[in-house]
């Protein structure tokens, strides 16, 4: 092992060969694994002969052993064997021995490392595992093909799914229960070429973390968006692609808003969390409960506010405008890529400009970044070359930080999400140009001094807060 590796790359097939527990107790990395033995890196401080013994009986096989330097095999235990303070929970699964328990030790270690989404994936050759974390996927798992039959049946039994339908996709829900912590999953099952893909939401049901004031409002954004929900009607619509952040951005507005005095109401797809004092439907499109419908029935339920999932159709959004119109306060989201291009989507699913003006309060985009690990982050002198070509910011920042990694961050040189914002209130001199269909207003924004999506996100990298990296897609795909 050459000593100038700063860590060890290893495959999700050699990671599983050993317990996250296993590899920090032995202080030992997987290097090649062969039918009769396996061999390992280990830290030279360490007794080779008693860990050779130990791990010989454990594995039942013949165990080699390479030493390598204290730092290098702590670095990668840290960036590859992720240790929780949550929970202590085996988050590796030999190949050779598929656990009777696997789906529930991979759900539990999904939930404990802050885990979103877990995709189980078949080809010709291999099946994998992989985890979404902080909005990007890593594989965990390798799995045998004759073992993955096996598990997705498993999913469907607990997703209430039909395990012999294997040609159509299907949707279905579990309960996940891991000792005083409870939690929902959202199932997704699609017909692929060499078998069936699942993918698993994890939808948390605890708000208490969920803060409108810390999630990346800037001071007069939030001022601005406080005040547009004070008003006892109206419309706020909250636009991004999936995964951006909206409905967390929803359920902390609704955190706010939920009074003894208030009647809430929301029809959600799904319900990612529960709120007390807050009455929540779940859609179900097969049975005819759709936005529309819902909302329907809502206005005749005394609401005060109604939050809805989304406006997808004209029939939805006309509905919402017509709540409004009653006196309500309505919540929602659109995808659209800007909070203006939520006006012309409204007018093009035919709300007539003149409602529009009368009912829109505020409008907000948002977006997803990573946040870099204050504890490793390199400055350094910014290029301007690394910037896209037509977008040009206010002010150029001499320096800019890169993403190093360390073993706060587990060596990913990023350490949580924010959301960036671009948040238009709605006035009388806005509601006129909606109302007369005059929707170029670039101009009056600026003037106005409302910061873009792109702005919003410059101004995060140029404090040093996030990578060019993570703001480039939004630099070079969103304005007025």
């Amino acid at each position: 092992m050459s000593e100038v590796l700063d860590y060890i790359p290893i495959d999700a097939e050699l990671q599983q060969l050993i317990t996250t527990e296993q590899a920090w107790q032995y202080a030992i990395i997987p290097k090649a694994n062969l039918p009769q033995s396996t061999s390992f890196y280990i830290d030279e401080s360490k007794n080779i002969e008693s860990v050779a013994e130990e791990l010989e009986f454990i594995l039942g096989k013949t165990i080699s052993l390479d030493k390598t330097t204290s730092s290098v095999i702590q670095k990668t235990l840290t960036k590859y064997y992720r240790k929780t303070e949550k929970r202590t929970t085996n988050t590796s699964v030999s190949v050779q021995n598929i656990s009777q328990h696997l789906l529930e030790e991979i759900i539990s270690e999904a939930d404990s490392i802050g885990s979103s989404d877990i995709h189980l994936e078949v080809y010709e050759e291999k099946c994998r595992i992989r985890f979404r974390i902080d909005g990007k996927l890593i594989e965990k798992y390798v799995l045998k093909k004759d073992d993955y039959p096996v598990i997705i049946n498993k999913i469907k039994i607990k997703a209430n799914l039909d395990i012999a339908e294997k040609r159509l996709p299907q949707d279905g829900r579990i309960f996940f229960v891991l000792g005083e912590h409870k939690f929902d999953i959202r199932v997704s099952v699609v017909p692929t070429l060499y078998g069936e893909k699942v993918v698993m939401r994890l939808l948390s049901k605890d708000v208490a973390d969920i803060d409108l004031y810390a999630l990346g409002f800037t001071e007069r954004q939030l001022a601005e968006y406080l005040e547009a929900i004070k008003k006892p009607n109206g419309i706020i619509l909250i636009s991004g692609p999936t995964g951006s952040g909206k409905t967390t951005t929803l359920y902390g507005t609704l955190k706010l808003l939920n009074t003894e005095e208030s009647n809430i109401l929301t029809i959600e797809d799904p319900i990612e969390y529960t709120l007390d004092g807050v009455n929540q439907v779940q859609l179900k499109e097969d049975i005819g409960l759709d936005f529309a419908k819902a909302l329907r029935t809502f206005l005749r339920q005394d609401p005060d506010i109604i939050m809805l999932g989304e406006i997808r159709d004209g029939e939805t959004a006309q509905m919402a405008i017509r709540a409004a119109l009653t006196g309500h306060m309505v919540l929602s989201t659109i995808h659209t890529n800007s909070a203006w291009g939520t006006i012309s989507r409204l007018i093009d699913m035919e709300v007539p400009a003149f409602l529009l003006a009368s009912t829109i309060n505020l409008s907000v985009a948002q977006r997803l970044v990573r946040k870099l690990c204050p504890n490793c982050k390199e400055r350094v002198a910014l290029d301007n070359s690394l910037l896209p070509k037509n977008y040009v910011p206010k002010r150029m920042p001499e320096f800019h930080y890169l993403a190093a990694g360390c073993e706060s961050c587990y060596y990913t040189g990023y350490k949580g999400r924010k959301a960036v914002y671009e948040v238009i209130p709605i006035d009388s001199d806005l509601a006129r140009h909606i109302k007369n269909g005059d929707l170029q207003v670039g101009d009056v924004l600026v003037e106005k001094n409302i910061k873009s999506l792109s702005e919003s996100a410059f101004e995060l990298f140029e404090k040093g807060e996030t990578t060019i990296d993570e703001i480039y897609p939004i630099l070079i795909s969103t304005d007025y």
